[in-house]
Parts: C-alpha cells; structure tokens; sequence
C-alpha cells in the first residue's frame, strides 16, 4: 500500500515526534508513506523526520485559509495516488476525510487529544462515519473516542503511540550529596499546567529539612514570557528554563525524578520516555498516565490543578530521595514490558492488515 499521511504541523513535542516510528512499521510490512503536514508551525519534528529517511512535506504557509489547505492537499493526494488516507489531528482528519469523499478514498483516523473543542467535537461526531475506521493513542483515548463521538466497537482500534528504546543508558540514580535533579518536558500552554508546578515550588520554598534541589523546565510555548516572570517575582532561583530539547535522553539521564503536571493529557510520550529513563514520574491523574502510574511504586499521582497537592507529593518524594532510583527502575521495566518495540509493531502491525483487507485498494 502507498500510505498518505496527513498532520497538523510539524510542530516539536507532539503528535509528529513517533512519526518516524510509526512509518518504521509501516516499511516493515512492505508499505510505502507519504507525509504531509497542513502547516509548518515551528517545525520542530522535521529533523527527527529527515534523519529517519521520511520526506515531510508542508502544504501551505501557517494560518492559510481553510478553503486553500483544502484545494492543495487534494492536489497532493491526487499526485501521490494513495489507496488509503490516515490523519492525525482534528484539522487534518476534517480535510483529509473531505478529500477522501472527493476521490473516493477510504480514511483512518488518529485521535490524540483528550480535551478536544465543542466546535471540533461537534465536527468530528458530524464527519464520523466519513472515516472507515478510528484509532486511539492510548487506552484512555480510545475509550473516550468510543464515548465522545459514539465510534462502534468494530470500526475502533488502540495503537498506543510510545515505542520504549532499549538502548539509552537510564538515568543514574541520585547519590547522597547531591542536589536532587527535577525535570519535565512539554510546551509552554496551560494545558501542561507549569502555572501549578510553579505554584507549588512557592510553597516549597518555606519548608525546612529538605534536600537542595533544582527544577529544569523543557520546552518552549506562549506561556514562557509569564512563568519567567512568575518565576523571578516569587524568587524561584532554582527554575531553570532550558528551552526546546533536542536531545530528550540526555536531558532525562540528568535528573532523579520527572514531575507532569498537566491539566489534561492523552498519551504523554515525555512522562513515558521518563520512565524509559528510569525516572520515578508525578503526574497528575489524567489520561494514559493513570494506567501507567503506579502509586507508590512507579511514581506518584496528583489531582490536577491542586497546587497544595503537588507541592506536598514533592516534598514527600524530596524528604525520601534515596527511594527515586528504586522507583525509577519499577517505572522502566513496566513501560519496557508494556510499550517494547514488539508490542509497538504487533500494534500497528493489526491496523495495517485491517486497512490492507478492507477491500478498497492495495
């Protein structure tokens, strides 16, 4: 099958990162991808892209009027011939099934988000039936498309969308004496709820007995300029913004724990890529992080949008640092068991033979 990929953007830390994993797969089973995104945005994903041999193409200049997107992706997927269409995100599945109706092209659908807009949703539950079948990210997900937008059970699959590596060496654990090392990666929007985390180092800040310890913010986003200032007002000298991350492991092999403190979430690959890491993660109780999180074992769970909770999850885990490593490796083997790059293939592996058996073309 000649595959056409269909995205959003191009933009770092989200749904473009495991496209390169997701075509590895593909490849295996002898089919070819293309890949289109709607817009650039900050094109973060495109070399990640490149250096796994994937050609990336970008439709139209960001913020192009709807009607245009529309007119140039099916000029691509007319030149790209495809006997299937897969789209991630709501703007891309909204287009590409609008093409797919156009050519007569059968359409799969990626559903990520968690939280999706009443003018999306109430978009996605009209154009249902124009995708032949859906497929979540992630348990969590796959539920909440089956619910939100009433998907039957026989045109519904789960592919979750973290594939663990093998290779990196993990993070090595805290030794007595040093300064206990946070991380946390995601883009600067509410959303990821780093207002919260920041809130709860202020109350921090008065409790005594603690061991020294620094917080390294990953990421870039609209929300940089206020957390910066919230930041200095409050003297949070031990906030460091690092910026985008390129180099997610060797980022991750510098800390002892990884806290998310997202308000909604669907997958979270970065709080999964921690554990790959051997990092304990306190989450909040959202999304695929529930599943993941084992109390006490893997890390810790917080209501999100609860400053005083997290505040007090992270002074519990800083009083008893010498545990983080223990935990860290409880949360490696767990994802490594449950996210190998054999159940990412078996995964896909299902999908593709649906979509190769659905009699629409090959």
């Amino acid at each position: 099958m000649r595959i056409a990929y269909v995205i959003n953007s191009f933009e770092g830390g989200g749904a473009a990162l495991p496209i390169p994993a997701i075509v590895d797969v593909c490849r295996s089973h002898g089919h070819s991808v293309h890949v289109v995104a709607l817009e650039r945005r900050n094109g973060r994903a495109i070399p990640a892209l490149r250096q796994a041999g994937v050609e990336a193409d970008v439709l139209a200049p960001d913020d192009t009027p709807f009607p245009l997107v529309l007119h140039r992706l099916d000029a691509w997927v007319r030149r790209v011939a495809p006997p299937h269409i897969w789209t991630s995100l709501t703007r891309a599945t909204l287009l590409g099934q609008l093409v797919g109706m156009r050519q007569g092209i059968p359409v799969v659908s990626w559903q990520h988000n968690a939280f999706l807009r009443p003018g999306n949703l109430a978009l996605l539950r009209l154009m249902r039936a124009r995708s032949r079948f859906w497929v979540g990210d992630s348990r969590h997900v796959t539920e909440l498309t089956r619910k939100r937008l009433a998907v039957p059970d026989d045109r519904l699959m789960c592919w979750p969308i973290f594939r663990t590596r093998p290779d990196p060496a993990p993070a090595p654990g805290w030794q007595a004496g040093q300064v206990v090392e946070i991380g946390t990666l995601g883009r600067l929007n509410p959303a990821k709820g780093y207002d919260v985390l920041c809130r709860a180092l202020v109350l921090l800040r008065g409790v005594r007995g603690l061991p020294p310890f620094r917080v390294t913010i990953g990421g870039e986003g609209a929300e940089h300029a206020r957390l910066h200032a919230f930041c200095q007002r409050h003297r949070l000298d031990n906030v460091i913004f690092a910026g985008y991350v390129e180099d997610t492991p060797a980022f991750l092999r510098r800390c002892h724990l990884y806290v998310q403190p997202s308000r909604r979430e669907g997958f979270c690959i970065a709080a999964h890529e921690a554990m790959n890491m051997a990092l304990p993660v306190i989450g909040s109780s959202v999304g695929e992080m529930n599943h993941s999180i084992r109390e006490g074992i893997t890390g810790w769970k917080v209501s999100p949008d609860r400053p005083q909770a997290l505040a007090d999850r992270l002074e519990a885990a800083l009083r008893q640092p010498g545990r983080l490593a223990q935990m860290g490796q409880a949360a490696r083997v767990l994802v490594m068991q449950r996210y190998d790059p054999a159940a990412f293939a078996q995964a896909g592996g299902a999908i593709l033979r649906r979509m190769a058996g659905d009699g629409s073309g090959a």
